[in-house]
């Protein structure tokens, strides 16, 4: 039975605040919301020691110096400062630089490969393909140097085979690395992709077929701003990933291309300077601020995708 307000009106239906009594004249207990929030502590441990402890330790270190003489520490925004200038910029910027490359040429290609897929009637094909960029796509670091040394080097197979010195082709550069960036990138956009081309519906096709549009009037107007966020979230996530990238460079191309995951690791090891592991932090929080600034792009646009492609 429902007990209204006194307050009430005679004849007035209960409000939302009525109190509900049971058959025994007891107002029931209010029913506390479920706590699943706990099920997450373990994931949210976990992150803060993994990720969180390393991320605080990176920040103090960018921004302390130590005095060894006097054994006192001062905050200071030198490395910050020094990790943008000289050869360190130039690190950071051919970075951005490589991985905007990579990133692109590898959005282009992977839309490509992956619309044959999709539209292809052979489940089969499907299948490989999709499984071969699962395995490309985390194919990496020294094998996929030596891999390429030896099928593209001075002295590589192929490079043999079809004169490619002759053409002035270099695996020890820019281009190079370009290439090599591209193996994983490419089965990566593909994965990624696939789910968005199969959320475009056959009757939006249809529809604009049945209205006299051509394909490329369908693709202008209907596909590509539908697919557009999917496209730009790949497109970051590929960036993200060839700039984190570090293994395949180094044992490639060592110092020659300027890399600033490569002047993180010389920094560290002393091979510039002694001292200058803070430097080397500092270039970590810059790697760390782009990343943040990627990421801040790719979520929303991921959120905006799947709410077109439902």
């Amino acid at each position: 039975m429902t007990v209204p307000h006194p307050s009430a009106a005679p004849g007035t239906p209960p409000g939302p605040g009525a109190a509900t009594v049971q058959a025994g004249g007891r107002v029931p207990r209010r029913r506390r919301p479920p706590r699943t929030w706990l099920g997450a502590l373990p994931l949210l441990l976990f992150a803060g020691l993994c990720f969180g402890l390393p991320a605080g330790a990176l920040l103090y270190g960018a921004l302390t110096r130590n005095d060894p003489v006097a054994g006192t520490t001062e905050i200071t925004g030198e490395h910050l400062a020094r990790s943008l200038q000289g050869p360190y910029l130039s690190s950071l910027t051919g970075s951005v630089q490589l991985s905007a490359l990579t990133a692109a040429l590898a959005t282009v290609l992977g839309v490509l490969i992956a619309q044959a897929v999709v539209t292809s009637r052979r489940g089969a094909l499907r299948g490989a393909v999709l499984t071969a960029s699962g395995v490309l796509a985390n194919f990496g670091g020294i094998p996929l140097a030596f891999a390429f040394v030896a099928t593209l080097g001075i002295s590589g197979v192929v490079t043999e085979i079809g004169h490619l010195d002759a053409l002035g082709w270099n695996l020890y550069s820019f281009t190079g690395l370009t290439v090599i960036y591209l193996y994983f990138l490419v089965p990566l956009m593909v994965l990624v992709v696939v789910p968005a081309l199969d959320g475009l519906r056959p009757q939006w096709r249809e529809a604009a077929l049945n209205t006299g549009a051509s394909t490329w009037q369908f693709w202008r107007h209907v596909g590509l701003p539908v697919l557009a966020p999917s496209l730009l979230g790949g497109f970051v996530l590929l960036f993200g990933s060839a700039f984190a990238a570090h293994a395949t460079a180094a044992a490639l191309v060592g110092g020659s291309v300027p890399l600033v995951t490569l002047k993180i690791a010389d920094a560290l090891s002393g091979n510039v300077l002694v001292g200058q592991e803070n430097v080397a932090l500092a270039l970590s929080l810059d790697m760390i601020v782009i990343a943040g600034l990627v990421m801040a792009v790719y979520l929303p646009l991921q959120r905006r995708s799947s709410r077109w492609l439902r």
